[in-house]
């Protein structure tokens, strides 16, 4: 929900993922947030690489 730093990605595409698994670790403001599951389903692609700087409301991850 912020602009924030790519630390780690924890899912690949084509994978099934549970409502509140974790996604991706982002850094912002000097703290590390895990963005999670929203809901059961399957992670369709990722739209970022570890590193990328990513800004608010930016697709990071799409799903089936």
């Amino acid at each position: 929900p912020m602009p924030g730093l790519v630390i780690d990605i924890m899912v690949e595409p084509g994978e099934s993922v549970k409502k509140g698994d974790g996604l991706i670790v982002l850094e912002a403001m000097k703290m590390e947030n895990i963005i999670r599951t929203p809901a059961d389903c399957f992670v369709k692609s990722i739209e970022v690489e570890k590193s990328d700087t990513v800004e608010k409301n930016q697709v990071l991850i799409k799903f089936e």
